[in-house]
């Protein structure tokens, strides 16, 4: 199979770390696994092999959908959509567990569409990635980093992550030019609540677009009296975006819901 640019494809060819990224999943005879984005099935024969109780994949790309449906037959329930069109398929009487090689031109995307998903941690019980190094890196990095955003503050609002380990360009198929790294998502049972998980998205972006100024703009963009709200968040308004945390910017979109 020749790999379509368009779908983002870089196809996961080392067994070892295809081992390696199983593991991490500690699949049970009980559980029922999604995969997104299985290509060519490396992974999901890892995966069907540990027999789940219930295993599906969502393969967007037609031809590779029915290559699978051949190759797997009634062993694996193969769903030919857009995963970002099909999450009201995944309502089971447990949470699931999610694999996925994201696709490279979407993978945040899928990610902070699954992060604004209502009751999160009743959906799915673990998300393991594997994005490209940089973006993974965004997703963990802590704040006072060069690395924290938008990315770090929308997953770790309702997510615990642990990035597991970096994948090397000769794991892939045809061979990138850049890294790859694992990530482990755990949905956390207990959120701040916001009335939009959109308007964190709003508030981040807002911050973040000029993220090397300090937050005296953004604040007086998203606040009438920024500087009395920025007394009551006990903020200083010469920070940058990058020295305030996570629990901090859910504090300002919470004023700025209401």
């Amino acid at each position: 199979m020749k790999p379509k640019k368009s779908l983002g494809q870089n196809f996961l060819i080392d067994e070892k770390i295809l081992n390696q990224i199983v593991e991490s999943g500690n699949i049970k005879k009980n559980d029922i696994v999604l995969e997104i984005g299985p290509g060519t099935g490396k992974l999901t024969e890892k995966i069907v092999k540990r027999k789940p109780q219930k295993f599906i994949v969502v393969e967007k790309d037609k031809l590779l959908s029915d290559q699978l449906k051949i190759k797997f037959g009634e062993s694996v329930e193969i769903i030919n959509e857009d995963i970002l069109k099909c999450y009201d398929k995944f309502k089971f009487d447990r949470p699931i567990k999610v694999f996925g090689n994201l696709p490279y031109n979407i993978s945040t995307k899928i990610l902070t569409s699954m992060i604004k998903l209502e009751n999160l941690d009743k959906l799915f019980s673990n998300f393991i990635f594997v994005f490209q190094k940089e973006v993974a890196d965004r997703i963990v990095a802590k704040y006072n980093t060069k690395e924290y955003g938008r990315l770090s503050i929308l997953s770790t609002w309702k997510m615990e992550k642990l990035k597991i380990f970096d994948i090397p360009p000769r794991s892939f198929y045809p061979v990138p030019k850049v890294w790859s790294s694992l990530i482990k998502f755990v949905p956390k049972k207990n959120i701040v609540n916001l009335k939009k998980p959109k308007n964190l998205e709003h508030v981040t972006n807002i911050f973040f677009n000029q993220k090397r100024k300090m937050i005296r703009k953004p604040m007086k963009q998203l606040f009438q009296d920024f500087e009395k709200t920025a007394k009551k968040l006990d903020i200083n308004l010469n920070l940058r975006p990058q020295n305030l945390s996570v629990n901090k910017f859910i504090e300002i979109c919470k004023l700025y819901e209401n």
